[in-house]
């Protein structure tokens, strides 16, 4: 017999957005996904989760987050929980306040259009899908009009953060989303390797019990 839920009100789906120059087929992407099955296994419930690709173009790409996220919730009625990484993290931003969603940010990026001015002009080679694209003023002029300004109900996030996260600063994650329930690794770095041991709170955070592993 299958070991009852930590809490009735679980969230029926997950939707997992990748970063910046990423793809669905990045190791936190397809983790978050079989476990997903996995649970959905175990204890005999839905809990379908997408991991769509996201177009380096930032309006193109919450476009297609937010396209994902209404199959979902057609599919299954209840909540779903959002978890972002670093760019993905600011568009799981996005929607959550849009939708007023539980979300999981790992290394969010806060103000992601200080963060390509840095690369532009630069051309990128997305090492997933093998596209290659130049990062040019539309891509800051649009995360420029995506920023928000202040989290409305910072109950509904958990932060994944790493101290010594060598592409966005943590302090910024800290500060915007101050009041947020949030997790720091020590030494750990932007691509969070560490995400295996924080899977139970991630879960968690969406009502699910992640069992133990002599379960």
């Amino acid at each position: 017999m299958s070991a009852p839920l930590s809490n009735t009100n679980s969230v029926g789906a997950v939707l997992y957005l990748h970063g910046f120059n990423s793809a669905s087929a990045s190791p936190k992407a397809q983790l978050v996904k079989s476990t997903c099955q996995a649970l959905a296994e175990r204890y005999g419930r839905r809990l379908d989760c997408l991991t769509p690709d996201l177009p380096h173009q930032p309006a193109a790409a919450l476009a297609v987050a937010e396209h994902a996220l209404g199959e979902l919730r057609q599919i299954e009625p209840s909540e779903t929980l959002i978890v972002g990484s670093s760019m993905g993290g600011f568009l799981a931003t996005c929607l959550a306040e849009k939708y007023g969603l539980p979300a999981v940010l790992i290394n969010p990026a806060v103000k992601p259009a200080r963060f390509v001015a840095d690369y532009q002009g630069q051309t990128l080679v997305n090492g997933y899908t093998g596209e290659t694209f130049t990062v040019g003023h539309s891509h800051f002029d649009e995360l420029t009009a995506m920023e928000w300004q202040h989290i409305v109900h910072p109950q509904r996030y958990l932060l994944l953060l790493g101290s010594a996260d060598e592409t966005l600063d943590c302090r910024d994650a800290l500060h915007a989303y101050a009041g947020c329930r949030t997790l720091i690794h020590p030494g750990g770095d932007h691509a969070f390797d560490v995400l295996p041991a924080y899977l139970p709170a991630l879960f968690a955070h969406g009502g699910w019990q992640l069992p133990l592993c002599d379960e």
